[in-house]
């Protein structure tokens, strides 16, 4: 699903890439690039889980830590 910009006859490469750049645009391929690259992966249950209880354990040892004067 590219654009396809044929160079005319006695045309400029500067013209061409602004009939190129005007057409990306229009087309809206950069608008749905930009979309995908931020878009969120799916995390199964599991990992969310993991991740969850992994949170809570460094939490809870750095809090340990704080009372023991080990962290100011």
């Amino acid at each position: 699903m590219g654009v396809e910009i044929k160079r005319e006859k006695g045309e400029g490469i500067s013209s061409l890439i602004k009939r190129f750049a005007r057409a990306v645009q229009q087309s809206g391929i950069l608008i749905r690039a930009r979309e995908r690259q931020h878009r969120d992966r799916n995390v199964s249950e599991e990992k969310k889980k993991r991740s969850a209880l992994r949170r809570e354990e460094m939490r809870k040892r750095y809090e340990k830590l704080k009372k023991l004067g080990a962290i100011k």
